[in-house]
């Protein structure tokens, strides 16, 4: 029975985990303890697999609020611009109040996100974060130049979040973003060495800057405090990879998805690492090879705007407008039919025991 409880365990860790090594054994300590941290993750909705909707006014902030409750989620992670005009950066002082005060009715979570490392952002999100009563944002940078300046102008930003993340009682979590590679972003935290800078590991952006996806976990895991999970196609391009988003768990989709989360969810010695587990679905999201296998040795960076989905071939607005809200739905269900397999593992591993 005990062989078939492994089995079944290697199976899943090892699905698509190329080069990761042996599953470890499902010993009676690991079950556990991975039943303590499935009972510890903080499930949290992302506004990106709603994007079209939020951009074309179909969806509103306070929507994502209803939809991250109405599937039993923790939190939500949500982007300053995410809705235009209805976005939390052009909301007045009593329409962040009342977002505030939904999400708190809800018992719910919000994080904020930033695509930048720019003092005016920076301090623009630290405002709203005090409004609405926020303590985690998500950063990422976007400059371009050489990757030796690119790191010592990212390196003084970070100093500057650092500063006033004391002053304000917050936390940075900089995102691993398809031009920098995790070891580069552990570099850079690593010189910073601040209780409130950590990093954000997304599912999928390694892949941009030419790293595999468990080889970047296991960089930047001393570091990681949040992730953005999604599923993702990988693309070779000349000398690197791009990557074309799926719906994560499909056929199409190539990251070891079973084996990232339970390392994920393992972090952390006596408390989990990771205080947010955020479904960001990202379905015909296009990124390009970003950095490539024989590079020079401070190859050039080049500028990348923020992030968007077109209408795929063949889409009109109304299908996409519809099939968001599928996808996301989609990306719940799969994601917690991983944790109930964990789960019923650990369980039976226990109960084997038990009646050995």
């Amino acid at each position: 029975m005990n062989n078939n409880i492994q089995e079944r365990f290697n199976a899943l860790l090892s699905h698509k985990a190329v080069g990761a090594g042996a599953p470890p054994p499902l010993t009676e300590p690991l079950a556990r303890q991975l039943l303590e941290r499935l009972g510890q993750l903080r499930l949290f909705a992302h506004a990106y697999p709603l994007l079209t909707n939020l951009t074309h006014g179909r969806v509103t902030p306070a929507d994502l609020l209803d939809f991250t409750y109405r599937h039993e989620l923790q939190g939500l992670s949500l982007h300053l611009l995410d809705g235009e005009e209805n976005s939390l950066s052009q909301m007045t002082p009593t329409q962040l109040q009342a977002f505030a005060d939904k999400a708190k009715a809800l018992e719910l979570d919000v994080h904020l996100e930033i695509s930048s490392t720019l003092k005016k952002d920076v301090d623009q999100v630290i405002c709203i974060a005090k409004a609405l009563g926020i303590r985690n944002i998500r950063v990422y940078s976007r400059y371009e130049g050489t990757l030796s300046r690119v790191m010592d102008v990212i390196e003084s930003d970070l100093h500057y979040l650092a500063q006033q993340a004391d002053e304000h009682d917050l936390f940075f979590d900089f995102e691993q973003h398809e031009e920098l590679k995790s070891g580069e972003i552990a570099h850079l935290l690593n010189r910073l060495n601040h209780p409130r800078l950590h990093a954000l590991f997304d599912f999928g952006n390694m892949i941009n800057a030419c790293e595999q996806p468990l080889q970047a976990l296991r960089t930047l895991a001393p570091h990681i405090r949040q992730t953005h999970l999604k599923g993702v196609r990988i693309v070779p391009e000349q000398n690197g990879f791009g990557h074309y988003g799926v719906l994560q768990g499909c056929d199409e989709d190539d990251l070891p998805n079973a084996r990232m989360l339970f390392e994920l969810l393992m972090l952390g010695e006596s408390t989990p690492q990771v205080i947010a587990f955020i479904l960001e679905q990202e379905n015909h999201y296009v990124a390009p090879a970003f950095r490539q296998t024989d590079e020079a040795a401070d190859p050039f960076i080049a500028y990348r705007e923020m992030s968007e989905t077109p209408l795929p071939d063949g889409y009109s607005l109304e299908r996409m407008l519809a099939d968001e809200h599928r996808w996301a739905n989609n990306q719940v269900a799969y994601v917690r039919s991983l944790l109930a397999e964990f789960r019923t593992l650990a369980e039976l591993t226990l109960a084997h025991r038990a009646n050995a």
